[in-house]
C-alpha cells in the first residue's frame, strides 16, 4: 500500500540537465535573442503569452518553423469569442508540416497489438504509403472539403489514411471498431462522408470481434458513402461484399514516391472530433489545419518537451482526441508508438512491458489506468526496464495525490509526472505540464502558454486558492471553427458561452493556486450541491478512494420534488473486501472529516462496476438522470460506455427506488 500524501506535497523537481536542454529553455532564449523579450520565470512567460496573444502565437510559428506557402498580415484579425479569426490569408497543410521533420531511415511509427509483435514504419515508408493512399482517394473523387470517415483501430493504416486526407485538404473523422452501429451512425451521419475506411474486425482482451455485419448495417444508414476501403485486420484474406464490394487496402495501386500537399487556408477543416455523447447526440467539432499545427507544436514541443529523439506513446483509441494529439508527435519529429488492444491483456502490466520493449521516453495513459495499477499492487519499475522513460503523462480524469505517490514509489522515482487537463473541444490541454517546474501531489503544474484559464465564481469574479468554474477568457487557435451542421452556431454558443457571454465555460471545477499550479475537482455539471454548499465530486472520490478497502466509487446528488436532496454513493470494494456496516461507517467518517459533514451520503451501495466512458471518465450525469427517472436510452448515448453491462444495476436500482431514490 502506498503511503498517503497530502495534496501539494513536493514529489519531483527537474534536473539541471533537463532544464538546460529542454525546448522550453531554448524557446525562452530564442525570445530573448529574436524578440528582445526577457522572461526569468515561467509565470512571467505565461503572463506575456496571454497579454499579447498575437505576438505569442507568431513566436510559436517562427520558433518551430511552420511551413506555409502564404503568410498572414496579422496573427489575430478578430479576437472575440466565438468567431476569433487567426492568421487570415495564410495557406499551409498539416501533412506537409509533418513531413518537414522526416528523416527517411528513422522510424516514424512503431506498432504493436495483441496479435502482432512490435514492428516499425520508417519515415520513407510512411511518405510512400501516404502518397499511395492519397492517389487512391483522389482517384475515387475525394477532393478538398470532402469527408472521409474511418472505422479503424489504432494501427499504422489509420495514421497513413489521415495524413493522406490532410494532404488533399479532405476532412478526416474516425471512431474505433468497438463502437456499435448506433454510435457510428450518430457520428458519421452528421457529416455525410464520401468514403469509409474500415477493418473486418479487431481483437481485445484476447477475444476477436468480427465487425463486418456492423459495417454493413451502418452503411445502410450512411447513403452518402460512395466507396468503402477495407483494411483486412483479423483475416488477411477478408473481403467485404455487403451492401457494396469494398476495395482492399493492400490492392490500392502504387502512387508517386511522395505526396503533394494542397495549400489550404489556416482555418480550413482538418478533422471532425466528437463529444462523448453521454447525454445526447455527439457534438461534431471542426478543427482547422493551422490552429491544430500551432497548438500541437506548443503542447508537444514546449510543454511536453517531445522532440526528434523521443518515442511518444499514449494509450488511446481513434475515437479519443488523444489519438489526434499522439499523431501530432510527428509534427515535432518524434517516433509515435501505436498500440491496439486491452491495457490489461494478458496482464495489467501490458503497457509497461510495451514501454520497456519499445524504449518509450514519453509514456501517456489515463489516470484510471494508473489508479488500477495502484489498487492491484503493481510495481512497474521493479518488473520492467523503464530506463528510457523520462515523462509519464496522465489525463482523462483527475489523478489523486495517492496516484502521484504510487508513480514515484513504484514506477520510477525520477520520472516527470506530466498530468494534463483539457478537452476534445480544443484537442489539447488548458492546464498542463512544464519541464521547468516542480511536481506536487494532486496538482497540474501550470496553465498552458497562450491559454488565459481562470477560476470564476457564479458572478464572474476570479478566484485564487478557491474552487470555481474553469473558464477561458481569450481565444485559442485550436478552439472549434464550428460544430458541423449547426445553423447560426446555436449549439456551439450554448455549449460554451451560455453562462458567461463571450467567455468559454468548460464545465470543470478547478482551483488555481497562488504558485500557478491547478487542481481539477471534476465536472461542474456533476456538482454536489447540498444545503447550499457546493463541492465537486472529485473531493469525495479523493477521500473515499484513499481507503484501502475501496477500489472505486461514484457519487451523485439528485434534487427531489419539494426541495429534498438525495445523495447516494455507489462503491466497488477492493478485492478481498466487502461493503460491511463497519466500512460504511468508516467511509462516512472519512467524508465528514476530510470533506464536509454536509456531504455524507444518504446511503452507500455496493455495485459490481462503476460505468465509465470509453475514455475512462465516470458517468455521473447519466447515472443522475437514471435516478431522476429518465429512460436509459435518453440518459446516455449509445456506444459510448466502456462497460455497458454496468448500467443494468443502476437501471434496476432506479426502478426499485423510484425517481430520485424515493
Amino acid at each position: 500500500m502506498t503511503a498517503p500524501v497530502a495534496e501539494g506535497t513536493l514529489l519531483w523537481e527537474p534536473s539541471a540537465q533537463l532544464m538546460r536542454t529542454s525546448t522550453m529553455t531554448r524557446y525562452i532564449a530564442w525570445l530573448s535573442d529574436h524578440r528582445q523579450l526577457h522572461c526569468d520565470t515561467y509565470d512571467a512567460l505565461w503572463q506575456w503569452s496571454v497579454r499579447d496573444l498575437g505576438a505569442f502565437w507568431t513566436s510559436v510559428w517562427d520558433f518551430f518553423g511552420v511551413v506555409a506557402s502564404q503568410t498572414a498580415a496579422h496573427p489575430l484579425a478578430r479576437g472575440g469569442m466565438p468567431g476569433a479569426q487567426w492568421f487570415v490569408g495564410a495557406e499551409l497543410n498539416y501533412a506537409e508540416q509533418v513531413f518537414a521533420r522526416a528523416r527517411d531511415t528513422e522510424p516514424a511509427l512503431l506498432f504493436q497489438s495483441e496479435r502482432e509483435p512490435l514492428t516499425s514504419v520508417s519515415w520513407a515508408e510512411l511518405r510512400r504509403e501516404v502518397a499511395r493512399v492519397a492517389a487512391a482517394l483522389r482517384e475515387l473523387g475525394v477532393a478538398r472539403g470532402d469527408r472521409v470517415a474511418a472505422y479503424l483501430p489504432n494501427i499504422p493504416e489509420a495514421v497513413i489514411a489521415f495524413l493522406a486526407c490532410a494532404s488533399l485538404g479532405a476532412i478526416w473523422s474516425s471512431c474505433p471498431p468497438e463502437f456499435g452501429v448506433h454510435a457510428v451512425v450518430d457520428r458519421f451521419a452528421q457529416i455525410a462522408p464520401k468514403v469509409l475506411l474500415t477493418v473486418d474486425g479487431y481483437q481485445y482482451g484476447g477475444k476477436v470481434f468480427d465487425r463486418r455485419d456492423v459495417v454493413a448495417e451502418a452503411l445502410r444508414a450512411l447513403p452518402s458513402v460512395e466507396h468503402v476501403i477495407l483494411v483486412p485486420y483479423l483475416d488477411r484474406a477478408a473481403r467485404l461484399e455487403r451492401p457494396t464490394p469494398a476495395l482492399r487496402w493492400d490492392e490500392l495501386p502504387a502512387g508517386a514516391e511522395a505526396p503533394t500537399f494542397a495549400q489550404v487556408p489556416f482555418d480550413h477543416p482538418l478533422w471532425i472530433l466528437y463529444s462523448s455523447g453521454t447525454t445526447g447526440m455527439p457534438k461534431a467539432m471542426v478543427h482547422g489545419h493551422g490552429g491544430i499545427i500551432l497548438e500541437h507544436l506548443k503542447s508537444l514541443g514546449l510543454h511536453m518537451n517531445v522532440g526528434e529523439r523521443d518515442r511518444l506513446f499514449w494509450f488511446t483509441t481513434t475515437g479519443w482526441m488523444m489519438w489526434n494529439l499522439l499523431v501530432g508527435g510527428l509534427l515535432v519529429g518524434a517516433t509515435v508508438v501505436l498500440y491496439d488492444g486491452s491495457p490489461a491483456y494478458p496482464t495489467l502490466g501490458a503497457l509497461w512491458e510495451l514501454a520497456a520493449r519499445a524504449r518509450i521516453s514519453a509514456f501517456g495513459t489515463s489516470a484510471s489506468y494508473l489508479g488500477a495499477g495502484e489498487k492491484a499492487g503493481l510495481q512497474p519499475g521493479a518488473e520492467h526496464d523503464l530506463s528510457a522513460l523520462v515523462s509519464l503523462g496522465a489525463t482523462g480524469s483527475p489523478l489523486p495525490p495517492a496516484g502521484y505517490a504510487w508513480v514515484y514509489e513504484h514506477v520510477k522515482h525520477d520520472v516527470w509526472l506530466a498530468s494534463k487537463s483539457g478537452g476534445t473541444d480544443v484537442c489539447s490541454a488548458f492546464l498542463t505540464c512544464c519541464p521547468l517546474l516542480p511536481v506536487r501531489a494532486g496538482e497540474l503544474q501550470c496553465r498552458a502558454l497562450g491559454v488565459d484559464a481562470q477560476a470564476w465564481d457564479d458572478a464572474g469574479r476570479p478566484l485564487v486558492d478557491e474552487v470555481g468554474e474553469l473558464v477561458i477568457t481569450q481565444p485559442m487557435p485550436s478552439m472549434p471553427l464550428c460544430f458541423w451542421d449547426d445553423p447560426g452556431d446555436a449549439r456551439y454558443r450554448d455549449s460554451y458561452f451560455g453562462m458567461f457571454p463571450g467567455v468559454w465555460r468548460h464545465g470543470d471545477w478547478v482551483k488555481l493556486t497562488r504558485t500557478g499550479s491547478a487542481v481539477i475537482y471534476g465536472r461542474s455539471d456533476a456538482t454536489i450541491n447540498r444545503f447550499g454548499v457546493r463541492i465537486g465530486s472529485g473531493d469525495i472520490y479523493r477521500a473515499v478512494e484513499a481507503l484501502p478497502e475501496v477500489a472505486e466509487s461514484l457519487v451523485v446528488g439528485v434534487e427531489r420534488p419539494g426541495g429534498d436532496y438525495y445523495l447516494p454513493m455507489f462503491l466497488v470494494p477492493r478485492a478481498g473486501y466487502a461493503l460491511t456496516d463497519a466500512l460504511r461507517a468508516a467511509i462516512r467518517a472519512q467524508i465528514a472529516t476530510v470533506v464536509s459533514p454536509r456531504h455524507v451520503p444518504d446511503e452507500i451501495v455496493a455495485v459490481p462496476a462503476i460505468p465509465r466512458t470509453l475514455n475512462g471518465k465516470k458517468l455521473e450525469v447519466p447515472v443522475k438522470k437514471l435516478l431522476m427517472g429518465v429512460p436509459l436510452e435518453q440518459a446516455v448515448g449509445a456506444g459510448v460506455v466502456a462497460n455497458p453491462e454496468s448500467l443494468g444495476f443502476f437501471v434496476e436500482f432506479a426502478q426499485a427506488h423510484g425517481p430520485a431514490g424515493r
